[in-house]
């Protein structure tokens, strides 16, 4: 546990989320919002602290250390790269696209914040509860649109001659060969380069992560928990030639990882 949660942390540092000189919450809240012990917190912050991503200072606790989130990465490529970061929830491929885009300076287009609460309007208009994700009114009338002005905004920046990282669940997607193989072409029509990528991640991290980031759509996922995990194949990949992240606790750091990514596909083509 002590390790998913040093990993959870060292992602979002990673990622931008928690900033360089931040000062970290006491052990004790820290505690509370990951829904561990305090001995824990206390593991975790020493695997951390032996990473040098965080340090203690007298009257400030413990603060992030990370004096590289300064210096700006511009990625330019001859021809425009676009990423399809899929995944369940929980694994981390949000936290991925952000480190990407970090790595990059391209633009992250994730589904979630660029659909999010119009999509729950529309749920609400249509007499659900904005927090629905499994009903078939969400699944046959909300999600098609979702991916929809997902991919729209993808063809958008791509006709400006941009890169994207776009970040979902992409399981429904990633299923079908025949979207896939329409997405490529249209990107190949534009002059891009597709590269489809899944994040794997063993099913007591994305616990851990789902708890912690406590969005309410992910309710129903935390009170069905044992229900809701047994229908997640974990051995589930893309069905065309993808590349793997390992967000698994036992993986390798998420921005090494990720470094190694981006030296991959601009070896491509």
């Amino acid at each position: 546990m002590h390790q998913q949660v040093a990993r959870n942390i060292r992602n979002q540092i990673a990622a931008g989320v928690l900033r360089d000189g931040q000062q970290l919450p006491s052990t004790r809240d820290l505690a509370e919002q990951w829904n561990v012990s305090v001995f824990t917190i206390n593991e975790a912050m020493k695997l951390l602290a032996d990473d040098g991503v965080i340090t203690s200072k007298p009257r400030a606790g413990r603060v992030v250390n990370a004096p590289d989130q300064a210096q700006r990465s511009e990625v330019r490529a001859e021809t425009p790269r676009v990423l399809l970061v899929g995944g369940y929830a929980g694994s981390g491929k949000t936290e991925l696209g952000r480190v990407l885009a970090r790595e990059t300076g391209w633009p992250m287009l994730d589904k979630d914040t660029l659909t999010r609460p119009v999509v729950e309007a529309a749920l609400e208009i249509l007499g659900r509860s904005p927090n629905d994700r499994e009903s078939d009114v969400y699944l046959s009338r909300i999600r098609p649109r979702e991916y929809e002005s997902l991919v729209n905004t993808l063809v958008e920046n791509v006709q400006c001659g941009n890169s994207a990282i776009v970040t979902a669940p992409f399981i429904k997607e990633f299923k079908d060969p025949a979207w896939l193989n329409k997405i490529e072409a249209m990107c190949h029509d534009m002059g891009a380069q597709l590269f489809v990528v899944w994040v794997f991640c063993d099913s007591d991290t994305m616990n851990t992560y789902i708890r912690h980031r406590g969005a309410a759509r992910d309710s129903y996922k935390l009170d069905n928990w044992p229900e809701y995990i047994a229908s997640v194949d974990t051995s589930f990949r893309p069905a065309v030639p993808h590349l793997t992240i390992d967000n698994s606790a036992s993986g390798e750091p998420l921005q090494a990882q990720a470094r190694e990514l981006v030296s991959h596909i601009m070896s491509e083509g």
